[in-house]
């Protein structure tokens, strides 16, 4: 597991050739779901040698339906030997936000987030599904938002209204690529072809929410035709998740 302290190293990001996956031939509504789904934020980085694993385990929980699985790639390794293409600042500030809320002395990778409320290294599958186990008992309902769009249009949000007690929710959309292919030419993983899914390429709060009704409209013009998009809504300052949803293209063949 490689680490970093939280006041530690940081990189600059460069760009590297990827493939985004093909095929597309429409758009499709995400059906809410009363029993979720559940988010699973993976930290993750092309320069580190323990990462691919995990990454592999993320392709695979990307398949689920009950699961809404979002790639961070960081760039505190960058400085190593490999720039991670898909790496930014703010994704890497995402990952020390968590660990200021969980408490955690450093941060890592790879590390996969469960829904807000804990973290493993999500090499090994039974800790994430001990994790999902615990996020679906803690829940008794779910602000689970209502997504669609029509083919390149703009992305509609819906949520109804959710008893927040006063409290204040982050309601945040992520844009992501479903699948690259990237060659690694220097670095832990130099020689290696890795497999990265579901890599967010844009995040942004949508608003802060405080339990009532509510809609938003993202421009599609943010949106490519090969990309995924996740809301997520969470306790304000990266708290649990309160609910989170996902639109994905549909492929042909």
């Amino acid at each position: 597991m490689s680490k970093v302290f939280t006041s530690g190293r940081r990189a600059m990001l460069i760009g590297a050739a990827a493939a985004v996956a093909t095929n597309l031939s429409r758009e499709v509504a995400a059906r809410p779901a009363a029993e979720g789904p559940w988010a699973v934020e993976l930290f993750t980085s092309q320069g580190c040698s323990s990462c691919p694993p995990a990454d592999m385990h993320l392709g695979r929980l990307a398949r689920r339906p009950d699961i809404v699985a979002l790639a961070f790639h960081v760039d505190y390794w960058d400085y190593i030997g490999w720039r991670d293409p898909f790496a930014s600042r703010e994704t890497t500030e995402r990952q020390r936000a968590y660990a200021r809320t969980l408490k955690q002395r450093y941060v890592y990778t790879p590390e996969m987030v469960v829904d807000g409320i804990g973290h493993d290294t999500g090499r090994d599958p039974a800790p994430i599904e001990a994790l999902l186990s615990r996020a679906q008992a803690r829940a008794t309902r779910r602000a689970t938002p209502d997504l669609s769009r029509a083919l390149g249009g703009p992305l509609s949000i819906r949520l109804d209204a959710y008893p927040l007690d006063g409290r204040i929710a982050d309601v945040t959309l992520a844009i992501y690529d479903r699948r690259h292919t990237t060659p690694v030419r220097s670095g832990e993983n130099q020689g290696r072809m890795l497999e990265n899914f579901n890599t967010v390429r844009h995040i942004e709060l949508v608003d802060r929410w405080d339990g009532t009704a509510r809609s938003w409209s993202v421009p599609g013009e943010r949106i490519g035709p090969t990309q995924g998009m996740a809301v997520l809504v969470q306790e304000t300052d990266h708290g649990p998740m309160i609910g989170c949803n996902k639109l994905e293209p549909a492929y042909s063949g």
